[in-house]
Order: structure tokens, then sequence, then C-alpha cells
């Protein structure tokens, strides 16, 4: 019996030391559940809500703690038995001595006749070994049992339904906490994301913007306004409540944002178009709405939408299955917050895109965004303006010539330029320069134009001499026609993803217009390289296939677009359409008949074939030079003009 004690003591301890430790870890739970949503986070609140949603949670925490106290007594009555062996309680059952017995999975329990009436009746358990016979035994020996689970309904209810809904419970509670917080932190990012930058950081002005003279001066009128409202408003005038600008990509369309901000020294609201698209419906408009409630807090301010296109394309299309289209909330929202406010209050709307064609019309009509500044490719001039922005901070060679930068570069934008300048500084310090100099800027162009070098692609001396003569082709007929652009490096070197080498040609001055001549010379450089190759090789390669794709394109559209052929007079054939502003990509159906589709292949055919024949003359006329130049190439693989030059004896 000693034993039996010594167990139940034990067991009584161990469940102690269990209900101790979910205690504590409830209380810690508790503590820092109270301390999260403590004062700091009720500041904004009445103190009469905070008191009361203090007081529930009291009353929660206490309740817990006392479903866990009924837990725990109820366990400590059911250990208070004796625990016999299950051979002794068969031997108890046949001499009749169980009054009482529950049958469980588990064990049995249940209580001992006494054969003294003066002693109580004691109580017992024992773990079962189950047979087949033990209900027919007990009931043979008029043994009262019944059968339970083996959970009492406290611990079932308890551990299967209370602690999974406080688990669900405290989730909920959590991801509520993280909504409400708001922010980058938000739980699922529903939190607004409007960004404003404070007077400690360093502002940008039109001085850390070179080049766009033309949309400075418009934004200056911006600028004005937000400094000296009364002088448009004394004569009864009013800004535009929007300003909307338009550019390729990296032509510092958010530069001149921000510096019109840091002009006028105001805060500066920046938002991209896509932070207002979120998962749940109608958290964009809800953003809409908060943004245009902070910018009249604060006015005079400026609020900035990069990438407008991503929530106001035209409205329209399929309609989307389970509700309404979020964007189109979103873009609704906008524009009713645009013809709401006050153009007086000071805000000024700033927005950018490079894709204004798709752009709701309800946006750009007056009242909206009723001006539009273009923010083009820089010019020659503007190019040199912003290399010397860039250069500022690089240690330069004396020799360096910008301009000639410069003029390698057209049709770069500034934010290429940029990175120019920031690869020649690399060049530079790889290969060991103590300042940047000429070549590590040519290096520089040429990785941002052509590509990286591919130094383990190496050629067989076959194909490295094809190559040669391909690329000299190109540079001989550049040279010879009227209108050739001068040419100032030729290359072998494999670049990019399949450029096995390239002829490049540096415009004398900056055009804008191109004549008929001048394209006409452009084929007949486009295809010297082919023809070279079919007259010195005997045979023709793969490597003229982007050639050919240019020329033809060329002498298409001369044909159909420039209307630049004698026999199909000065007309366009087949509708074009620009899929994106600024950008040479199109599409096209035709709109005539298939007797004039004839004639316009037979146009263009004559244009290639005009071309093929003054490349051919060409190339044979110079043929000794042209093999020199190819043999000069193959052993240096980068000549560059002066080096062209002195072999031709120019």
């Amino acid at each position: 019996m000693g034993d039996s004690k010594n167990t139940i003591f034990k067991t009584a301890l161990t469940l102690l030391g269990n209900f101790f430790i979910y205690l504590k870890k409830l209380l810690m739970t508790g503590l820092n559940y109270l301390s999260k949503r403590g004062p700091e986070k009720e500041l904004n609140k009445p103190s009469d809500q905070s008191s009361a949603g203090s007081k529930q949670r009291k009353f929660f925490f206490f309740v817990m703690l006392f479903i866990l106290l009924l837990t725990f007594i109820n366990s400590v009555q059911e250990v208070q038995r004796d625990e016999i062996p299950y051979s002794q309680f068969i031997k108890l059952v046949k001499e009749a001595k169980i009054d009482k017995a529950v049958v469980t999975e588990r064990y049995i329990t249940g209580v001992i006749k006494s054969d003294d009436p003066k002693q109580p009746a004691k109580n017992f358990m024992t773990i079962p070994l189950w047979q087949n016979d033990l209900a027919q035994m007990m009931e043979q020996n008029k043994v009262d049992f019944v059968v339970r689970s083996s959970e009492n309904w406290l611990t079932n209810l308890f551990f299967n339904w209370i602690i999974p809904m406080l688990i669900l419970v405290l989730i909920w509670s959590w991801v509520m906490r993280r909504t409400a917080a708001g922010g980058a932190q938000s739980f699922l990012n529903l939190g607004n994301k409007i960004h404003i930058h404070q007077d400690t950081q360093a502002k940008i002005t039109f001085d850390d913007v070179a080049g766009a003279d033309s949309a400075k001066q418009e934004l200056n009128e911006s600028i004005d306004f937000l400094r000296t409202p009364e002088k448009f408003q004394k004569l009864g005038g009013r800004m535009p409540k929007g300003v909307l600008i338009v550019g390729p990509p990296g032509t510092g369309k958010t530069l001149l944002a921000r510096a019109v901000s840091g002009e006028a020294q105001v805060p500066f609201f920046n938002i991209s178009g896509s932070e207002f698209i979120e998962l749940f419906v109608g958290v964009g408009a809800a953003r809409v709405r908060e943004l245009f409630e902070q910018a009249r807090n604060q006015a005079p301010c400026i609020i900035f939408i990069d990438e407008l296109d991503a929530i106001g394309r035209t409205r329209g299309g399929p309609v989307m299955i389970g509700g309404h289209d979020e964007r189109e909330q979103t873009l609704n929202q906008l524009l009713t917050e645009m013809d709401g406010f006050d153009p007086s209050v000071g805000v000024v709307v700033m927005a950018a895109t490079n894709r204004p064609e798709v752009l709701d019309k309800a946006l750009l009509r007056s009242g909206r965004f009723d001006r539009q500044i273009v923010v083009d490719k820089p010019d020659l001039r503007d190019r040199i303006e912003i290399l010397k922005l860039h250069t500022k901070g690089l240690t330069l060679a004396e020799d360096i010539d910008l301009s000639i930068v410069a003029k390698r570069t057209p049709g770069l934008v500034g934010a290429d330029l940029a990175n120019i300048a920031n690869e020649a500084a690399i060049m530079a310090t790889r290969v060991g320069h103590d300042k940047v100099e000429r070549e590590d800027f040519e290096s520089a162009i040429d990785r941002i134009l052509a590509g990286p070098e591919k130094k383990n692609r190496v050629l067989n001396p076959e194909e490295k001499r094809r190559v040669a003569f391909h690329e000299a082709g190109h540079a001989m007929v550049a040279e010879h026609v009227p209108t050739g652009q001068p040419v100032h490096k030729i290359s072998i070197i494999p670049r990019g993803v399949s450029a096995l080498g390239f002829t490049l040609q540096l415009p004398v001055e900056e055009k804008f217009l191109s004549t008929e001549d001048e394209l006409k010379d452009q084929l007949a450089i486009l295809l010297g390289g082919r023809i070279s190759e079919e007259i010195v090789l005997g045979s023709i390669s793969t490597g003229a296939q982007n050639d050919l794709e240019k020329a033809s394109e060329i002498a298409r559209s001369m044909v159909c677009n420039l209307g630049m052929s004698k026999k199909m007079g000065p007309l366009t054939y087949g509708k074009r359409q620009q899929l994106q502003f600024l950008e040479t990509e199109v599409s096209e159906y035709r709109n005539y008949s298939d007797e004039t589709a004839r004639l316009i292949d037979t146009e263009i055919m004559a244009l290639v074939e005009e071309a093929e024949t003054r490349a051919r003359e060409i190339i044979t006329a110079n043929r000794p030079a042209l093999e020199k130049l190819a043999n000069l190439l193959q052993e240096k693989e980068v000549i560059s003009r002066d080096e062209m030059l002195e072999l031709l004896g120019r």
C-alpha cells in the first residue's frame, strides 16, 4: 500500500508542476498582450474606450485562469485512489468485493467493499489487461459498473473546444493589431505607403538636373505658385490642378518632380501607382482618400504619383468575376479627389508615365491633368551637361573630352549616361588606373551599347577571318558613300548574346531628319558586310541576319510610309498604330489590294537590289584596302579610326 501512496504522490506532484508551467505561460502571454496593447498604442483613443478594452482583456484572462484551476482540481481528484495490480482486481471481482467500477479505455476505477462496517470503503485504480469475458465476470459477481471514455467532460471541453478557439482568437487579434499598425510592417501589406521627404534629407534642386531646359521652364510656374500663390490669384488666374510629366524611361521624370519640391521647399508626397492596388477591394480608393487628406493638412505641398498608368488605364473591357475592378475604383476615387479639392489651397498633383496613350481620357481633360510636359531624350548639348554632372565626383584624366563621349551616345537617356560614368570608374579600378581615362569610357560605352565582352567565347581561325571581312566590309562602304557617318571603331570581339563583332559610327552632328539619299546609303552600309563575305570568301553566312532585318525595315518604310517610291507615289500604305509612346514598336494591318501589295514588294526589292549593287561596286573597287583592313583586324581585334585612316592612306 506504501508503493501506491508514493505513486499517487508523484503523480500529484507531476500534475502540479505541469499546472504551474501552463500557468506561467498563460501569465506571460497575458502580460505581453496587455503590454503591446498598452497606453502607447492607445494615445489616439478616448480614455473610456481604453479602460473598457482593458477590463475586457482582464476578464478574459481571469476566466482562462479559472478554467485551468478547475481542470487541475478535477485531475487531482482522479488520482486520489490506491493503484492495485490487475490480478488483484480480478481476484476481488471473483470474491465479490468490488462495489462499483468505472471502465475506461485506459484504466478501471472503483470502490472496494470493506469487511469492517466501521472502516470506510477504499477507492482503487488499475491498468487493465483487456479480456473478452471481463464484463461477463463482473456481471456474474454483481458488480455495478459503467463504461466511459478515457477523458472527463471538463478535460474534453477544455482541450477540444476552448483551447482551439483561444488560439483562433489570439491569431485574429494579432492580425487586427498588425493591420491597424499600418506602414511597411502591416500584415497583408494593408498599411498606407505615403512617403514624405522631411527637411533633414538632402534637397534636390534644378541644379542637380542637367538638360531638360524646356521642362524646367514650365515647371518653374508650379514653383512660383507654391511660393507666391497670391501673384496668380490677384489677376483671377489659377494654377493647373495636375501636371503630367511624359517621357521615355530614364529621362529624369521623377528627378524633376523632386527638384520642384526642393525648389519650392514644401513637403513631397511620393507614391507609386502600383502601391494603391492591394489584395482587398477598396484599399486603393481608401489610400487615395488618405493621400489627399494628408496633403490638405500639410498644404502647400506636392503629390507625386509615379507610374500613373498602373491605375490610370482606360476603363472598360471584360467585367471581372465576383465584384468590381479594384483598379477602376481607385481611378474613380482619384478623379473625384482631383475634382473636389480647391487649387487655391496650394496642393499640386504631379504624375509621371511613359505610356500616356493608355491613360483614361477623364484623367487628361481640363481640370485634372490639364498640363502635359514632355521630357524627351537628351540631345548632344544636354548629354554633355549630364555627363559633366555625373562625373563631378570622378577623378578624370586631362585628355578626356566629354563631347566625344556624348557624340558616341546618341539616343541614350540620363540614366544610361550615369551608368556609363559609373562603369568607367569601375573599369579604371579594375585595370589599376589612378584616373579615369579615355579608354575606360570607351570600354564602358561598348559594354552598355553592345554588351559585355565574352572572353570565354573563342572563335576558330575561319570564323574569325569571316567576321573580320564582314566588319571591314561595313566600314569600307561607310567610308565611301556620300552621306555615311564616320567610322569610329571596328571590333571583332564577341559581345552580348549573339554579336560577334560591330562597326561603330559616330554622327558628325545631331540630326532629327533623314533624307532619301541618306537612307539609301544606310542600306548599302548594312549590306556591305554580306557582300564582302561573298566576294572575298566566296560564300555568305548567318552573320548578316540582323543587317538584313534592318535593311528590309528601312526599305519597307521608304515605300509604305515615307512616300520615297516614284511608282507608289506620295501615299502611305497600311495603317500603323504605335504601341508605346516615344517607342518604335508598331502594329500594322493592310488597307490596300493584292495588286498594290505586289507593287510594294517589287519596289522594296528594287531598293535592296540597288543598295546591294552599290555595295558590291565599292567592295570590288577597294578590295586591296579591304583585305589589309581585315588582316589588321584579325591581328589586333579592335581598330580605332586613326589606325584605319592610316592604313587607307587618308
